[in-house]
């Protein structure tokens, strides 16, 4: 693999789990949450943002395109159209269901929503259920997958639901989500997916178990997953093999190179808990590559950094990752591309 460091976003702080997709030739970046006045162990409070940044040229200057109708962060984006979809997410109260199209013609941008334009059919109804944590892909046929999350507030259960939206515009109805069998396994969020010919893939997330508190009350744990999936339309879910490690939260949709799929850095579990926060190492610096073909994975050497909650964007023969957490808390600002060596 070959990695560069490209212009990092013009806040100082970065942001976690952003929107992020190309329209009009751009990048977009959209979104997000960070804690930007003090760290969570110094009392900081999270903060859900609403800037939406662009950059038209890879070596140019990242422009402060417009805002969100309201801040988001941790949904599913995608390109597809020509426009970057902004699928469920939260704000501080909790999941949303809606959806959200970015369309950026230099100099302005564009929010839309299903019905605005008439005779639009490439923006889909919202999700049927508010969402969060989810993970999300569109295959070779056009069809678009949002898999699992979290419907609560505060993350305390997750699902293990999938729904698929026709976005080739050849469906009877072209707004509606439909509901395909769900995951035959434990629900989850913050899964890594990525698109299949047809259907799609699904690698890792946590488990979220109920435990009662040092204090008596009910509190959640996470359990960090290996197990992968893959769905196929009209054949079901079928398991892979299993992940080297547990991972949760890397970059998705995995990046695609070379008909493989990577996992990049994501959270393993192993410093779960770690104290004091401050001090925290950050996640695994790591990379595994996916080989459909012969359903198997192999260790890439280990990449210049590891992200965990940030989206994957593919755009001018490389993958863009946009900023991301280092470490719980801790946001980068840093934007990083990955791609095979020579393009």
């Amino acid at each position: 693999m070959e990695w560069r460091q490209a212009s990092p976003l013009p806040d100082p702080v970065g942001v976690a789990a952003p929107f992020a997709g190309v329209s009009g030739g751009a990048l977009v970046v959209a979104g997000g949450a960070q804690f930007p006045d003090r760290p969570p162990w110094e009392g900081g409070t999270k903060v859900w943002t609403d800037t939406v940044w662009v950059l038209e040229r890879p070596e140019g200057t990242w422009i402060r395109a417009g805002r969100l109708p309201a801040p988001r962060a941790y949904g599913v984006s995608l390109t597809v159209a020509g426009r970057v979809l902004c699928l469920g997410g939260s704000h501080a109260r909790g999941p949303v269901a809606e959806v959200r199209a970015l369309d950026w013609k230099s100099p302005r941008l564009r929010v839309r929503r299903r019905g605005w334009l008439r005779g639009d059919e490439r923006i889909p109804a919202d999700l049927p259920i508010p969402l969060a944590h989810a993970a999300g892909a569109m295959d070779s046929a056009g069809m678009v997958y949002v898999a699992c999350g979290s419907a609560e507030p505060g993350e305390r259960r997750a699902s293990a639901r999938v729904f698929a939206w026709d976005a080739s515009g050849r469906g009877r109805d072209r707004s509606v989500w439909t509901a395909v069998p769900d995951l035959p396994a434990e629900p989850r969020i913050l899964a890594i997916a990525a698109p299949a010919d047809p259907g799609f893939f699904l690698f890792g997330g946590c488990a979220l178990e109920p435990i009662v508190t040092g204090d008596g009350g009910p509190g959640v744990k996470r359990r960090y997953l290996r197990d992968a999936w893959r769905y196929h339309p009209g054949r079901g879910w079928k398991r892979l093999a299993d992940l080297p490690r547990p991972c949760a939260a890397a970059a998705s949709p995995a990046p695609g190179i070379d008909g493989r799929f990577l996992l990049l850095g994501g959270d393993d579990g192993s410093l779960a808990g770690f104290r004091p926060l401050d001090r925290h190492p950050g996640f695994p610096r790591e990379a595994w590559a996916f080989d459909p073909g012969a359903d198997r994975w192999v260790r890439l050497e280990d990449p210049p950094v590891s992200r965990v909650t940030l989206p994957a964007v593919p755009w001018l023969g490389h993958w863009w990752l946009p900023s991301g957490e280092v470490r719980p808390g801790v946001r980068s600002p840093e934007v990083w591309t990955v791609g095979a060596p020579g393009r």
